[in-house]
């Protein structure tokens, strides 16, 4: 997902406790977290663009629970020349609520760049000012269209545009 300055993405190392394997998976997929995006998270190649940002979109979803972790994985899935410093990734953002895929453009197996457009839903309890206590938290939706390329065998997060 596109850096945000309100929303940093994350990716990290192992450090903290992982998220329960059995829970079904944030990106959405219908899996559980084992079956799905946590292989991704802990090293096996996005066999496609669209599972590679589903894996990002989950790596978000689940920072707060262990932001080194995820914020590493996020990190190494961007390309260099458009990648944040991991420091910038390790910030909780807003808690993610839903994910839709609207399109992919190419991104397969036997591709080399391709490009996934999605909604993303969040709600923010810190908001964009400080709120009143008791004051309902800010919910909203990011809709972005994703580009990335594949390295050596490995997809990569390349840039997006908002809309």
């Amino acid at each position: 997902m596109t850096q945000n300055p309100r929303f940093p993405p994350g990716a990290g190392q192992p450090d903290a406790e992982q998220p329960d394997p059995a829970r079904r998976c944030p990106c959405g997929s219908g899996e559980n977290y084992a079956g799905c995006c946590a292989r991704f998270h802990q090293g096996a190649p996005a066999p496609t663009a669209e599972a590679l940002m589903r894996s990002r979109y989950s790596a978000n979803a689940l920072l707060g629970e262990d932001p080194a972790f995820f914020a590493a994985y996020l990190h190494r899935t961007w390309a260099a020349e458009t990648r944040p410093a991991l420091g910038d990734l390790t910030a909780p953002g807003p808690v993610w609520r839903g994910l839709r895929i609207v399109d992919t453009t190419a991104g397969g197996p036997f591709h080399d760049t391709g490009s996934v457009e999605f909604v993303a839903s969040y709600q923010d309890d810190a908001g964009p000012e400080p709120r009143r206590a008791g004051a309902a938290p800010v919910r909203g939706r990011l809709h972005e269209l994703s580009r990335f390329r594949r390295e050596s065998g490995q997809w990569l997060y390349v840039d997006g545009d908002l809309s």
